[in-house]
């Protein structure tokens, strides 16, 4: 009998240490969930409470259409191969959704070139041509030169001895600081960062379901 009580106290024992690990795991998986949860509570409040600065600053340029019911904001460097991807989505949805309205924050933190082809393109938009020469650099394929940034902002008609003057312009510079300023008050250390009213997406820039977001938006403001 004793040794049957030992046997079963050993067996319980033994079935105990195999489930702690599993019941370990489980337990850190779920705090890192409620953890995970709780910052992008807090990241989304913090988008909240900035969202006019984000979606209405005059000094940032945008595509798309001035009276969107809309508006998505998106952190980007030139030099940033996941902007580069995802650009095209962005592109068809903002031509095909006439509600939508897409708020560029020049984030330039990848390379000293990322910051020339920034304040270049900050500084065409004096020119009104911020669009086309915005969209011919996210195009580029491979590393970004000064030399290729000057021969598309001529492509796009601008006058590149106007815009080297420009691109050091106050409310140039102004525009730089204030875009770094609302990505490090959001917690957006990387790029490509998009908020859409309040709401922080996904880090993972190409499983974004950009009309869904867009519908959900909607669906929010409604209720």
């Amino acid at each position: 009998m004793f040794r049957f009580a030992v046997f079963i106290a050993a067996l319980f024992m033994s079935g105990a240490a195999l489930a702690a690990p599993a019941d370990t795991a489980k337990a850190v998986q779920d705090y890192a969930k409620r953890m995970e949860a709780a910052q992008a509570q807090d990241r989304d409040q913090r988008a909240a409470a900035i969202s006019g600065a984000l979606e209405d600053n005059p000094g940032s340029p945008f595509i798309g259409h001035p009276q969107a019911d809309v508006t998505i904001v998106e952190f980007f460097d030139y030099a940033c191969p996941y902007c580069k991807a995802i650009e095209p989505r962005l592109e068809a949805l903002v031509q095909r959704d006439k509600g939508v309205k897409l708020v560029l924050k020049e984030f330039p933190i990848l390379t000293k070139e990322s910051m020339i082809a920034s304040r270049m393109a900050l500084a065409a938009m004096k020119q009104g041509k911020y669009a086309p020469f915005h969209l011919a650099m996210m195009r580029h394929l491979g590393p970004l030169e000064v030399s290729d940034i000057e021969q598309m902002a001529k492509a796009s008609g601008l006058d590149v001895a106007r815009l080297k003057r420009d691109m050091y312009a106050p409310e140039v510079t102004d525009e730089i600081i204030a875009n770094f300023n609302q990505a490090r008050a959001i917690r957006a250390f990387q790029t490509p960062a998009f908020i859409v009213r309040g709401h922080i997406l996904g880090s993972d820039s190409a499983n974004i379901n950009f009309p869904a977001e867009v519908a959900a938006a909607r669906k929010r403001a409604n209720r």
